[in-house]
C-alpha cells in the first residue's frame, strides 16, 4: 500500500475493523509517519444475467439500485439505507455462486428484501416485476401480502 502523502510503499496496519461488506484499515507510513485510512471491499464476481427472453447480460448493480430507488420513492429511506439494502441483495446474489443467474431469481431476492422493510415499496416493485395489467392484479397481490402478514 502506497502512502498517500509521500508515495512510499512502507506502510503498516495500525488497526483493522471488519464488517460483512468492508474492511476498514488504519495505516501508518513507516517513512513519514503519516496515518491514513483505507477501505477494502470485495470485488464483484463477473457473472451474467439470463433475461426472460433468453438474452444474456452482464450483471449491473446500478439496475438493482435504480429499481429499488423507484420502489422506495417518497418513502422514509435514506440513501445509506438504500445502499445497505442493495449490498445485502448483492451478497445474496453472489451466494448463488453461478456464472449465469436467471433474472427471476434476482427479482425474487429483491422482492423478499423489500417485503421485509416496506410493504408499499414491495407492491410497487411487484407491479413492475410481475407486469400487472390491471388494478385487480395489484389488489390480489396486496391481499396476499395482508394475509401473509396476518399468518405471521
Amino acid at each position: 500500500m502506497l502512502c498517500i502523502r509521500c508515495k512510499k510503499a512502507d506502510t503498516k496496519v495500525v488497526d483493522s475493523r471488519d464488517d460483512e461488506k468492508t474492511i476498514r484499515r488504519r495505516r501508518e507510513c513507516l517513512s513519514c509517519k503519516f496515518r491514513f485510512t483505507t477501505y477494502e471491499k470485495s470485488e464483484i464476481p463477473n457473472f451474467k444475467i439470463k433475461k426472460r427472453n433468453g438474452e444474456l447480460e452482464v450483471y449491473d448493480r446500478l439496475k438493482i439500485h435504480r429499481g429499488i430507488i423507484k420502489s422506495l420513492e417518497k418513502r422514509p429511506f435514506s440513501e445509506e439505507k438504500i445502499v445497505a439494502l442493495v449490498d445485502d441483495i448483492e451478497q445474496k446474489i453472489i451466494a448463488i455462486q453461478q456464472n449465469i443467474i436467471e433474472s427471476h431469481l434476482i427479482g425474487e431476492i429483491v422482492s423478499q428484501q423489500l417485503k421485509k422493510i416496506d410493504e408499499v415499496a414491495y407492491l410497487r416493485f411487484m407491479s413492475v416485476y410481475k407486469s400487472f395489467s390491471s388494478a385487480k392484479s395489484f389488489a390480489n397481490e396486496a391481499e396476499k401480502l395482508v394475509s401473509d402478514k396476518l399468518k405471521n
